[in-house]
């Protein structure tokens, strides 16, 4: 009877404690782990001050505990992890807001055997999310604390304190225990045997000068001697998308950010197949590949002159603003500034992918300044190939702003567009793979 009453007090003990844990749960946690809070001020005053906390929705992290939530391997079994943050603004009745915030946060996990290792998404535990929306109301609260300073007469001072700096925004750091938690006694000990064996290693290296450039050449042959695979590609430039197949309107597994590296398992002209994980796979646009020294560039055969540039190939023949042609979510209904192309040369034949995205790519770049000025009146650019084997590549202003800002790469932002129709753009090209 006494082992059945304690194990009655057991379960009822931890009954109570998990319902304490879902009681302290933030509230706005749902089963996808997305964080929500509600904040007094409209759609478009938050969605502005987002702007400038831009740094910090996505980065490295220094270590995965106090961010995390432990899986199936213990944390500490992986290495250079990543966050990305995606927030979403929704207004309210009341004339507010409500931000929504998810992280995915991606790491490398390192297996004794080779084959087991890779990246993979872990859950993010809150915390990065927290800190951002927290991040967003000191900086909403500054707002409205430097609109009430400039009294209203300054139009052009409105929301900005005087004589005040942008705050520093830096990625989430860990927090380490602080001075003097340790025992004493204990930390005197151990660093007056450091400092001993610092001291006698300095003496042996002055009594010997050759023993310094002995050690140097034992660790230059260890580091020569560490195998290192040589079908490694290396990402040039986060924001990168890892895409589930070598089209540009393949859906998107997650965005890579630079000198993560990854087994090359396949490439042609244009993609890359690369090992993920285990037995997951994906493709990235081989522009924004570092490639391994074994895969020579892609030249032109000798005797063949250079191909024309996508400047030389195409040029622009008409603007104007006028509604979206067409049904895509993100420009749906919105003016957008539409931009007419045709190539210079009526008997060229049919351009490559490449050279179409290359052209979009500088239209992007010489409108993007306008578009700014402007933003509530136009919604995006949109660039029609007018040509047999032409097409349409459309682009939102937000995603403009992003891969101007430097967080979207290239390949980030052609995952990002709208092109009509898809299969003009798919250019996966021949193997090359040895």
């Amino acid at each position: 009877m006494k082992v059945r009453s304690a194990a009655r007090e057991v379960l009822f003990r931890g009954l109570v404690l998990a319902a304490v844990l879902c009681v302290g749960t933030e509230p706005g946690k749902a089963q996808t782990n997305v964080y929500e809070r509600s904040f007094p001020q409209s759609k478009a005053a938050v969605e502005k001050a987002l702007k400038n906390l831009q740094p910090s929705l996505a980065g490295r992290l220094p270590v995965l505990d106090g961010f995390a939530v432990p899986g199936d391997h213990p944390l500490d079994r992986y290495q250079r992890a990543y966050y990305q943050s995606t927030v979403q603004v929704s207004s309210v009745a009341s004339g507010g807001s409500v931000v929504r915030v998810s992280t995915k946060v991606t790491a490398w996990y390192s297996d004794s055997v080779s084959s087991k290792s890779g990246y993979q998404l872990l859950a993010s535990n809150g915390r990065l999310e927290a800190d951002l929306l927290d991040q967003l109301a000191e900086q909403l609260a500054g707002n409205a604390a430097g609109a009430s300073s400039s009294g209203g007469d300054n139009p052009t001072a409105a929301g900005k304190p005087k004589d005040a700096t942008q705050p520093a925004i830096s990625a989430p750091m860990p927090r380490f225990p602080e001075a003097g938690t340790y025992s004493s006694s204990r930390s005197q000990s151990l660093d007056a045997q450091e400092m001993d064996s610092q001291s006698t290693k300095k003496n042996l290296l002055d009594d010997d000068p050759g023993a310094l450039q002995a050690e140097a050449n034992s660790l230059e042959e260890v580091l020569k001697n560490q195998a290192h695979p040589k079908n490694l590609v290396a990402v040039k430039k986060s924001g990168t998308p890892v895409v589930a197949t070598p089209s540009l309107n393949a859906k998107t597994l997650f965005m890579a950010s630079a000198h993560d590296e990854f087994e090359m398992l396949d490439f042609n002209a244009d993609w890359v197949h690369v090992r993920i994980s285990g037995l997951s796979r994906g493709w990235i646009w081989r522009n924004s590949l570092e490639m391994p020294d074994s895969v020579p560039d892609i030249d032109a055969p000798a005797g063949v002159p250079p191909a024309p540039t996508a400047a030389e190939l195409f040029q622009v023949v008409r603007e104007e603003t006028a509604p979206f042609p067409g049904d895509w979510g993100a420009l749906r209904g919105k003016t957008v500034k539409i931009i007419s192309v045709q190539k210079t040369d009526e008997g060229e034949k049919g351009a490559s992918t490449q050279m179409k995205l290359e052209f979009a790519k500088a239209v992007f770049d010489k409108n993007y300044a306008e578009l700014t000025r402007k933003p509530q009146e136009v919604g995006g650019i949109v660039l029609i190939f007018d040509s047999v084997d032409g097409g349409m590549i459309a682009a939102a202003l937000p995603v403009l702003e992003q891969w101007k800002a430097g967080t979207l790469s290239d390949a980030g932002l052609w995952h990002q567009c709208f092109f009509d129709p898809p299969e003009t753009f798919d250019s996966t090209g021949s193997s090359a793979s040895q």
